[in-house]
């Protein structure tokens, strides 16, 4: 069965794959065009199992709610310029819709639902984008919170919040733009913690073993008495928990109170009551290798 250039431009369309792979895939196939599809998606595992062990540390984090449920996922690609790719960022909002609508329990489970709003699953939707934009991508981790939820995106995808609240003011516009507040403030300062009830012991101790070691290594503080250490001991431990306890740290809108100071102040005014009981925060890429490109290097291996 002979084709056309046209079916040549029809089959590129409708997979998104390159010109010539196009023309391959239907010289292979005699021209059947469902035939070369198929094919093609045949490639496209081979394509992404030889792309598996690229790094992936770039990326986009996507947040999102519809109604009472919000949903927030980080999709990792090798380079930046392929998170501003406008068919990458739909397939990351569409895993994100899938999380929320369809609450799975791990990233195995995630893999193996439809897409929202596609009839192949996750992973083979990832596998056809893997495809037709050439890099390895991956879904790293997601959340999902139900209840009264507020996310906060930065930097065009780079940062990622979502806040969970327990409050009887959900829907009002003041405890909206109180709620955004907190979310921005977990995406500038990046707490660890809630609050310093959730800092685990064993982090406290490692903590205070490493302020006696620079007390004992500083000739102005070595030899002061041992209730005068135990003091600073303490007075560093209580920096920790204000630096790294979300509803402790100074909130960066206003430096004369702290988050809890704002969030007690603000269920006052609305007369109502909240409190801030979980968060998430994904940064791009955070604890991954990156890949170090030395461009003299790949300038010299391309002449060569």
């Amino acid at each position: 069965m002979a084709f056309t250039a046209q079916d040549v431009k029809n089959l590129r369309e409708a997979t998104g794959v390159g010109m010539m792979d196009c023309k391959k895939a239907l010289t292979e196939s005699g021209g059947d065009f469902d035939k070369a599809v198929e094919l093609l998606r045949e490639k496209g595992l081979a394509a992404a199992a030889k792309k598996a062990g690229r790094i992936a540390a770039e990326g986009l984090v996507c947040a999102l709610v519809d109604g009472s449920v919000g949903g927030l996922i980080e999709v990792n690609s090798e380079t930046d310029f392929v998170a501003k790719n406008a068919d990458f960022v739909a397939f990351v909002e569409a895993c994100d819709k899938t999380v929320i609508h369809e609450n799975p329990a791990d990233l195995d489970a995630l893999m193996a639902q439809k897409l929202d709003g596609g009839s192949n699953t996750v992973e083979e939707a990832l596998r056809e984008k893997i495809l037709t934009i050439g890099e390895n991508l991956k879904i790293r981790r997601f959340a999902r919170y139900e209840g009264t939820v507020e996310t906060y995106v930065h930097g065009g995808g780079r940062i990622g919040v979502m806040v969970r609240f327990d409050t009887d003011l959900g829907g009002k516009a003041e405890f909206t733009a109180y709620a955004k507040d907190v979310a921005m403030q977990i995406a500038a300062i990046s707490p660890t913690y809630l609050t310093r009830e959730q800092v685990p012991a064993e982090v406290i101790a490692k903590e205070k073993e490493i302020l006696m070691a620079q007390i004992q290594q500083d000739e102005k503080t070595k030899n002061k008495p041992a209730q005068v250490i135990e003091k600073m001991v303490d007075g560093r431990i209580k920096k920790f928990f204000k630096e790294n306890c979300l509803l402790e740290q100074v909130f960066v809108k206003n430096n004369d109170q702290t988050v809890q100071q704002y969030t007690e102040e603000t269920a006052k005014t609305l007369g109502g009551a909240i409190r801030v009981t979980d968060f998430v925060r994904y940064e791009v890429g955070e604890g991954l290798e990156r890949r170090e490109d030395n461009f003299a290097d790949e300038v010299a291996s391309m002449i060569q």
